[in-house]
């Protein structure tokens, strides 16, 4: 049985002055069921307008963000190392050529290569001396331009002065997109300054420079085929560069004699000089050929060989150097 009654303390529903300085929320406990007021309901899991617009604004903040962080990085390759004295900017180039026009049928990857870029650009930056161009990194970054979308750009240090304007452009055009780093692949960043020897620099925080036109050649063609798998051809295709950079290029005129006559005899056998096709090995040699300048005593097979080399297009871009 019931043991007292407790008259109700206030009756019926109570109202409370709510301020109105900032906003209204709905009264939850006035809601019937799980219905929701007509301004707020929204059907068929349609979004907010608001929230679309929150989501698009956010978006477009990200975008710029990812643009303002690939250009930092690629910038910060040049400019917190002491070799990135740079006072003067003078042209970037993205080669327009088919990638289908390269005579390299091996295909490689720049993530297993390079590693992964997390959204900043891979920047090689090449220190070079302008009394020694270097040709056969010229011809190889034809190439690349070819494979990949290159953002490629020429600078002057200040321990150089009065650099000729064919070394100024010998990487082409500046495209007019140069500045939207996020839409290359690669960056070929060429510094003439005043060096003893080549250096190419890729990683400042991994990677120590790499000196030498030889070996800068080499790390530059893995990235358009990989190196043969064989190990005798590409023992080959070494000695052939080392030859062509230490004798050619460097030694007296009787080892340049020793060496023509070699080319001759290889040349003799093969069209090329490693295999059946085009190689580093070709590249280099033709390059140092070249800088050599012509010879009256040319043997008929180099001659044959250096005409089979400019019918191809690839050696374009190293000829006007040697005005």
């Amino acid at each position: 049985m019931p043991m007292y009654q407790v008259k109700p303390i206030s009756g019926g529903e109570i109202k409370v002055d709510l301020p109105t300085c900032m906003y209204k929320l709905p009264n939850v406990h006035a809601q019937q069921g799980n219905s929701w007021p007509s301004e707020h309901a929204l059907q068929n899991g349609e979004v907010d307008p608001a929230v679309k617009a929150l989501e698009a604004r956010q978006d477009e903040i990200m975008r710029k963000l990812y643009e303002l962080k690939a250009a930092v990085d690629g910038l910060a390759k040049t400019v917190t190392t002491p070799d990135a004295d740079l006072d003067l900017t003078v042209s970037s180039s993205l080669s327009s050529h088919s990638p289908t026009s390269t005579t390299f049928k091996g295909t490689t990857d720049l993530d297993t290569l390079l590693g992964k870029d997390l959204g900043a650009l891979r920047d090689i930056v090449i220190n070079a001396n302008p009394a020694q161009p270097p040709l056969t990194l010229l011809v190889l970054h034809g190439l690349l331009c070819q494979r990949f979308r290159v953002l490629s750009t020429v600078h002057v240090h200040s321990s150089v002065s009065g650099v000729p304007s064919h070394l100024l452009s010998c990487l082409g055009p500046r495209p007019a997109d140069s500045y939207a780093r996020q839409h290359f692949q690669l960056g070929f960043t060429l510094i003439w300054k005043d060096v003893p020897k080549l250096q190419m620099k890729f990683n400042v925080q991994n990677m120590c420079p790499i000196e030498g036109e030889a070996n800068v050649a080499r790390f530059l063609y893995r990235l358009l085929t990989p190196y043969p798998s064989d190990p005798a051809r590409a023992t080959l295709v070494d000695s052939w560069v080392d030859t062509a950079f230490f004798q050619l290029a460097e030694g007296s005129a009787k080892e340049r004699a020793a060496v023509l006559r070699a080319l001759n005899a290889a040349l003799g056998r093969d069209a090329w000089l490693a295999g059946p096709e085009l190689s580093l090995a070709d590249i280099a040699c033709y390059c140092c050929v070249l800088q050599c300048g012509p010879a009256s005593s040319t043997p008929a097979n180099v001659q044959r060989w250096l005409k089979a080399c400019d019918n191809l297009g690839h050696f374009s871009p190293a000829k006007p150097l040697l005005q």
